[in-house]
C-alpha cells in the first residue's frame, strides 16, 4: 500500500468545491480523477455512524445543537449544503468502493464517546471493505480510539493523527501498530521526517492548498497531502502535472 499510496487526498470529500463530508463531494473528487478521499465519521444519538466534522451542527448544516444528542430523524432532515443531506457511513463506503477510491476514514468521536465510536466505526470499516481491491485507512486524533481500532479490526491499517508531532510519536506508532503518521504540514519537522523515512513510515500532511508548499513537502519526502483545492490538484491540472514531474 505504501508504494501505491496516492499523493493527493480530497479533504472532507470534495474540499472547497462541494459541501464537506457529503456524497456530492465524493462524487466530485472521483470525477476530477482523485484516487483518495478523506472524511470524518461521528455517531448520532441513535448510534448511527454519519459523516460530519464538528460536534455541533451549526457550521455545516441548517441545524442546531450537538450531533451526539441528535436523532437520525433529525440529522437526516437537515441541509448539509446545496441541498445535500448528511450521509451515513455505509453510503460513503459504498461510493468509495464503487469508484475504487482509497478512503481515509477519520474516527471523529464526540467528547466522551471515543470508545463506542471507535468500536463501531472500526468494525463497520472491516465489514464494508471486506475483500476490497483498495483497502481503507483509519485515522484519528484520539489515540484511545486508535487502540480500540487496532483491537477490533487489526487488518485495517491505521494512521496516527497529530497537529504537532510529539516527542513520543514512535512509541505511539509502535503501540498502535500504525501504518502511517499524519500531521499539520506547517508543524512537520525534518527530524520527524528522517525518523519516518528510516522506518518506512509514510507521512501524510494536511491541509495543503498552495502548489509551492506541496512541491516543497514532496521534495522533503512527504508521501501524500490532503487538499481543499481539488480544482488545482486534480490529475488534469498544470499544477498537478508539474508536481508529478518533480516541479
Amino acid at each position: 500500500m505504501h508504494d501505491s499510496l496516492p499523493r493527493w487526498f480530497a479533504h472532507r470529500g470534495g474540499g472547497s468545491l462541494a459541501p464537506e463530508n457529503t456524497l456530492a463531494g465524493i462524487h466530485l473528487a472521483a470525477s476530477l480523477g482523485f484516487r483518495a478521499v478523506e472524511f470524518d465519521v461521528m455517531l448520532s444519538r441513535d448510534g448511527t455512524p454519519i459523516l460530519i466534522h464538528d460536534e455541533t451542527l451549526e457550521r455545516t448544516t441548517n441545524g442546531v445543537g450537538q450531533v451526539c444528542e441528535s436523532t437520525d430523524a433529525q440529522l437526516f432532515s437537515l441541509n448539509a449544503g446545496d441541498g445535500e443531506r448528511i450521509p451515513r457511513f455505509s453510503e460513503a463506503a459504498a461510493l468509495c468502493r464503487q469508484y475504487g477510491l482509497l478512503a481515509n476514514v477519520e474516527i471523529k468521536p464526540a467528547s466522551g464517546h471515543e470508545i463506542r465510536t471507535a468500536e463501531l466505526v472500526a468494525a463497520l470499516t472491516a465489514e464494508y471493505w471486506h475483500g476490497a481491491d483498495v483497502p481503507p485507512l483509519l485515522s484519528s486524533f484520539s489515540l484511545d480510539a486508535l487502540a480500540v481500532a487496532r483491537d477490533v479490526a487489526p487488518q485495517i491499517r491505521r494512521g496516527v493523527l497529530y497537529e504537532s508531532v510529539p516527542a513520543g510519536w514512535l512509541e505511539d506508532i509502535r503501540r498502535l501498530q500504525a501504518f502511517s503518521l499524519h500531521c499539520d504540514a506547517a508543524q512537520l519537522t525534518d527530524e520527524t521526517l528522517v525518523g519516518c523515512r528510516q522506518l518506512g513510515i509514510p507521512v501524510l500532511c494536511y491541509t495543503v492548498n498552495v502548489p509551492e508548499t506541496a512541491e516543497m513537502l514532496f521534495r522533503r519526502g512527504v508521501s501524500a497531502l490532503f487538499t481543499d483545492r481539488l480544482d488545482w490538484f486534480s490529475p488534469e491540472t498544470t499544477a498537478y502535472k508539474s508536481l508529478q514531474s518533480g516541479g
